[in-house]
């Protein structure tokens, strides 16, 4: 376990420090992240609370506060957008974390929370080592609290769901309640092909077999959004893929680490690309989404698929691993080359220009977290409207959709631009507040599209309000 920690500290330690020394430099023309479109609203700033651990979900809740969970200091705490003030309502035990991808994540609460109606239920999803006495093997897990009002604590735990697969890197992990009574959980490809784990096969194209879905193995769980019953079981109506159903809603994802549904039942899911391309998606049922024969739209612009585990006749681990040029060994396909059906993302951030140079030029991603549907009258125009939050970019985006959700229309606009890493956001009930929430370390961009790893408020949520057009 430790040789392998070292080694994603390595690598992730040279990629930055690549990026850090690029960042040095003027920021590349070509670049599409540089190329800013800001909207014309103007908003105040507030740092509503500070000192907390890497708050990944955050949301409106019933009770007028906002409910977060705090990714590495395994607590869901509530906290008041007037004054600031914090309450713990969970310190969870048993959370298993080794780096940025793991630890308490996503969260979703019960429509009937605090509406007495007996069900005041909080859903969480964290990683966990199911045998911390051995080798660490880690799942990721998801349970229902109860919430008690008059100790303000969540109690009476039930595991929903457990033996999800998970690792040190891409792990989704949002957890979304449904208007259909459902739970959605999404799940990234375990870092697969990248980085430290560039010999693990990617699995976002596996699907399960049926003994494997009786004996409940859920390994192929990777890549994927899944929709569960309340009860963790496989509901009646879910897609049948190759002639078995399982959990499985989608599947071709890279790492969605945000969903939302609109009024109508639609969900967009925003993913992260690898070094360009992430994606808004609109997800459908037992739908491909291409990954990784095609990353954002198939269009063999900057990105084919460099299949490390199939290096032969050399073993993978013989191989130095280089994020855009493998060497002779190592299996090459082009998007155009797959000819399956899958569904292209609405919007992409970024499709770059043919022969882009992404040594030269850059990364082209924002890498998007957390998203949610502004619906209000308040900010006019707004309504109908995806905002993404992009860690790597330090900035919210606004993504306007058609009227019927099925197309976007009009180029994505940035707000909010910092030098922080934005994790997630909510929206206050009378749509002029956006509270987001930032990672306490970790790299962005600052003014000047330079790298920078010295965030500008890290651990904190930030209220920025509406004031004028």
């Amino acid at each position: 376990m430790t040789n392998r920690l070292t080694s994603w500290t390595l690598l992730f330690t040279l990629a930055a420090l690549g990026t850090a020394l690029a960042g040095a430099q003027a920021p590349h023309p070509q670049n599409p992240r540089n190329h800013h479109n800001p909207g014309p609203e103007h908003f105040t700033k507030r740092v509503v609370a500070t000192a907390l651990g890497n708050p990944w979900e955050i949301t409106w809740g019933p009770d007028g506060f906002l409910w977060v969970t705090e990714r590495s200091a395994f607590r869901v705490t509530r906290v008041n957008p007037a004054n600031g003030t914090k309450r713990v309502a969970l310190a969870l035990e048993g959370v298993y974390q080794s780096s940025d991808q793991e630890g308490l994540l996503g969260m979703a609460l019960h429509p009937d929370l605090l509406k007495g109606r007996g069900r005041d239920y909080v859903y969480l999803a964290y990683t966990h080592d199911i045998d911390p006495g051995d080798a660490v093997t880690r799942n990721l897990r998801i349970r229902r609290y109860t919430y008690d009002r008059a100790s303000q604590t969540l109690t009476s735990p039930i595991d929903v769901l457990d033996g999800l697969p998970a690792h040190d890197d891409h792990g989704g992990g949002r957890l979304l309640f449904g208007p259909d009574a459902k739970l959605y959980v999404s799940r990234g490809d375990q870092g697969a092909n990248w980085l430290a784990n560039y010999c693990n096969p990617t699995r976002s194209q596996d699907l399960p077999t049926a003994d494997e879905v009786t004996a409940r193995d859920w390994s192929t769980y990777q890549g994927k959004i899944l929709r569960i019953n309340l009860d963790g079981s496989i509901p009646d109506d879910n897609p049948v893929l190759q002639g078995v159903r399982s959990h499985i809603l989608s599947y071709g994802h890279r790492n969605p680490q945000g969903m939302v549904f609109n009024a109508e039942g639609r969900l967009y899911a925003a993913e992260h690309g690898p070094s360009s391309d992430d994606e808004l998606n609109l997800i459908a049922a037992g739908q491909n989404y291409g990954w990784p024969l095609v990353a954002g739209y198939r269009d063999d612009r900057s990105y084919a698929y460099q299949n490390w585990s199939a290096s032969s006749p050399e073993p993978c681990r013989t191989l130095q691993f280089d994020a855009i040029t493998s060497p002779p060994p190592v299996p090459v396909t082009k998007e155009s080359e797959w000819h399956e059906p899958f569904v292209p993302p609405l919007v992409t951030f970024f499709t770059v220009p043919a022969g882009y140079d992404i040594r030269a030029a850059r990364a082209a991603t924002i890498a998007p977290a957390g998203i949610d549907l502004y619906t209000s009258p308040a900010i006019p125009g707004w309504a109908n409207s995806v905002l993404i939050t992009g860690m790597r970019t330090g900035a919210v985006y606004r993504v306007k959709l058609s009227r019927d959700g099925t197309s976007v229309d009009g180029a994505p606009l940035e707000y909010f631009k910092l030098s922080n890493r934005f994790r997630d956001l909510a929206i206050s009930p009378d749509g002029r507040h956006i509270y987001v929430s930032t990672d306490d370390h970790g790299v962005t961009m600052g003014d000047k599209g330079e790298t920078v790893n010295v965030l500008a408020d890290p651990g904190v949520i930030l209220e920025f309000t509406f004031t004028r057009q």
